[in-house]
């Protein structure tokens, strides 16, 4: 298997989340040309005889083959359900994957967080872009819904820095592989970001213009090989955290990046990327770079 063809995974547990996921990572694998994998990983913890839980395990993966062929008859899934930890066994499973999709939250999730504990950690540690499904938008637009296709822009939040570069290529890719989707790329600034980069410090116009250079300088090129996209470039005075929040509202998907920095604190996500994955109305990809 080439790195051209390597599947979409998409997470199974059985819940709501879960099949939202695995709806979105059905769509999303015949868009990119990709063949699915549907996993449910049988937690070692569980309080159940290997026996039993094999059948369980057999039979939630049938019922998500039948849910995915529904939805793309031309798909032929293969499955798998590795016993093991499920974040340890996702990343692990995301070195030959181009794609992980799971949902917000599990069976096992409370109500009151608005992400689960596996999902927060396969966004921290994959090796592959993880996309995490949300269902906090209003009633009848989530994107397994009959209205999903409403929505149409890919956001991408970029920084100012080399992680834009991965960020970039899989939003611009993403959009590419829909066809009519227009790509917002986002990039927040303030006056202390400004002067950390050494640009003006007490001039907010000559920030500003100098924050809209960045952003054409940051996309520059992308446009020859994507042709197809149309770009919307907006360089934001203000919380780029909570721009990206709000613009994934509207968005088919918002796309972070991951982000180095947080290592020394034990951390996998940037504050901004922390911030995006676990406030977002509608699905979010998590970069690594």
């Amino acid at each position: 298997m080439t790195t051209n063809d390597l599947p979409v995974i998409a997470a199974v547990d059985g819940s709501t989340h879960s099949r939202q996921a695995l709806d979105w990572a059905t769509r999303e694998a015949v868009r990119r040309g990709l063949p699915l994998l549907i996993v449910h990983v049988r937690p070692l913890t569980r309080q159940v005889d290997e026996e039993t839980g094999r059948r369980e395990a057999e039979a939630l993966l049938a019922d998500s083959v039948r849910r995915s062929t529904l939805i793309a008859p031309e798909l032929r899934p293969s499955t798998l359900a590795p016993l093991d930890f499920p974040s340890a066994a996702l990343v692990s499973l995301g070195r030959d994957a181009s794609l992980i999709v799971v949902g917000s939250r599990g069976l096992g999730g409370f109500r009151s967080l608005m992400i689960g504990s596996n999902s927060l950690a396969t966004a921290s540690m994959a090796s592959c872009p993880v996309v995490v499904v949300q269902d906090d938008r209003p009633e009848g637009t989530d994107d397994g819904g009959a209205d999903a296709d409403a929505f149409t822009d890919i956001v991408a939040g970029v920084a100012a820095d080399e992680s834009s570069e991965a960020v970039l290529e899989f939003a611009f890719a993403t959009a590419a592989s829909r066809p009519g989707a227009r790509l917002r790329i986002v990039h927040g600034w303030t006056m202390f970001s400004s002067m950390l980069a050494g640009g003006p410090v007490l001039d907010r116009q000559e920030a500003a213009g100098s924050a809209a250079r960045t952003l054409a300088e940051l996309t520059s090129g992308w446009h020859e090989k994507y042709p197809q996209v149309e770009i919307v470039r907006e360089p934001v005075n203000g919380s780029a955290s909570r721009t990206l929040v709000t613009a994934s509202a509207t968005a088919a998907l918002t796309v972070i990046g991951r982000r180095k920095g947080g290592e020394s604190l034990g951390l996998g996500l940037s504050p901004v990327a922390q911030t995006a994955v676990t406030h977002a109305l509608g699905p979010v990809a998590v970069v690594p770079c």
